[in-house]
């Protein structure tokens, strides 16, 4: 009898082929394991899609009612200080207060700003302003909002269950990131601006309900209260952890040089394809759902800071090539192999994060993780618009993802513990591991 006629000789070969195949699945224990998780994704997933219907409605609008890239890079310029302030400031403040309360007041706020799009695209006439006031506005709130979010999920998901929870985290953002701007593009032309703001405002009324389930995060007893000093201690904190400041240096050159989303519709304009406007939007989430939903071998992988450099690096090397392409559908897939670099960076530069920073600390370094990961693509957005002006909108993207990779491989060089930190052996990811045991997860 052979292999193929005994049973139980195909059950054991099944048995070693499934280990290889789960290995390319998304880890779903953070679903299962944590309800607040479970909340907290589907929150996310709903206010990210309508967010997206907005970053694709906004600058088509001040495109129309200007006509000019610089008009729309400058939607980053009016973004960026108020990203900073609030940034920082809901870092230590998401130290000092119930993170949940954080998060529905952030929430509230963000609908409220969304109604007054709605409000202006209604006019005859509409404003040009109120549109980047609502868009510093926005930033500010982001910036309050996202280190609570931060690290609730730290807080709430079992210490080895963090890559898993970043892969699904990620993948929710990048399903609304496709499914988003694709429908934006067809709303925006079939239906008007009003409707896509509208429905923003529909999807932050949603996820308020679902946030409002989450279980309480009041802040340790000996919690020290926002100011500048504890503002510093974070900051002091991260300047001693050099793999940390590696991360934060790799991600915001990558996107400073390389992040030409706000210049989109002139690209689409150049290529003689305005339709594919919205596929370029979703082209790099394309790419990023696809290392997320083949996540499960991250888990083994224990060298984070060379996969953070190395997923740059792609990130620069794929929207290089996309400036230099002319054919539309050759750019398309550019745009998704860079998305899928960005999320191999991502991803590790999350699991390093969650897995090193102790627990009093994480609202403030969340909150200098957020100006890493969100003031580079603000101010990308403002090197884009500007140089498209001077070089042309091809010369802008090329040039700017050229720079991106010569200055990853020079940060590589320059910081020696980012590309040798280890995740087993590394002493402060034992601290938080130790710790975590001692207070197990909750929810």
């Amino acid at each position: 009898m052979t292999d193929q006629d005994d049973p139980p000789a195909r059950r054991a070969r099944r048995t070693r082929r499934a280990p290889r195949a789960r290995a390319l699945l998304p880890d779903l224990a953070p679903w299962h394991s944590s309800r607040d998780f479970r909340l907290l994704w589907t929150a996310g997933l709903v206010t990210a899609f309508g967010s997206f219907l907005t970053m694709v409605a906004l600058p088509l609008q001040i495109k129309e009612l200007t006509g000019s890239a610089a008009a729309v890079g400058a939607i980053g310029a009016v973004e960026l200080v108020p990203l900073i302030v609030f940034g920082l400031y809901g870092g230590a403040l998401a130290d000092a207060v119930d993170r949940r309360r954080l998060i529905l007041l952030t929430e509230a706020g963000l609908g409220l700003l969304a109604a007054l799009l709605l409000v202006n695209s209604l006019l005859p006439d509409p404003m040009l302003w109120p549109l980047y006031v609502v868009a510093a506005l926005t930033s500010a709130l982001t910036g309050l909002q996202r280190p609570a979010i931060d690290a609730v999920v730290a807080h709430i998901v079992p210490h080895g269950q963090l890559t898993a929870a970043a892969a699904l985290n990620a993948l929710r953002w990048q399903l609304s990131a496709i499914a988003g701007p694709s429908l934006a593009g067809v709303v925006v032309a079939y239906a008007g601006l009003p409707l896509a703001y509208g429905l923003d405002l529909l999807t932050f009324a949603v996820s308020g309900l679902l946030a409002l389930r989450l279980t309480a995060t009041p802040p340790a007893h000996d919690a020290e209260p926002p100011s500048l000093r504890a503002i510093g201690e974070g900051a002091r904190y991260a300047w001693r952890r050099k793999e940390l400041l590696g991360t934060y240096a790799v991600d915001m050159a990558a996107m400073f040089f390389a992040f030409p989303n706000a210049i989109f519709p002139f690209l689409a304009d150049d290529l003689d394809a305005p339709w594919a406007l919205g596929l370029m939007y979703a082209a790099g989430s394309v790419g990023s759902v696809a290392v997320s939903a083949t996540s499960g071998w991250t888990a083994r992988i224990h060298r984070h800071g060379r996969m953070v450099v190395a997923g740059a690096a792609v990130w620069g090397l794929a929207m290089a090539a996309a400036g230099w392409l002319s054919n539309v559908w050759l750019v398309l897939l550019c745009l998704a192999v860079a998305g899928g670099g960005d999320m191999i960076s991502g991803l590790f530069r999350s699991t390093l994060w969650n897995q090193t920073i102790p627990e009093k600390l994480r609202g403030r370094l969340a909150g200098i993780e957020l100006l890493s990961y969100a003031t580079g693509p603000q101010l990308g957005q403002v090197r884009a618009g500007s140089m498209a002006g001077w070089t042309g909108v091809r010369a802008s993207v090329w040039s700017g993802g050229v720079a991106c990779v010569a200055s990853v491989g020079l940060l590589a060089l320059a910081l020696p513990r980012l590309m040798s930190y280890d995740a087993r052996t590394d002493e402060h990811a034992r601290q938080v591991r130790e710790s975590r045991e001692l207070n197990p997860t909750p929810g």
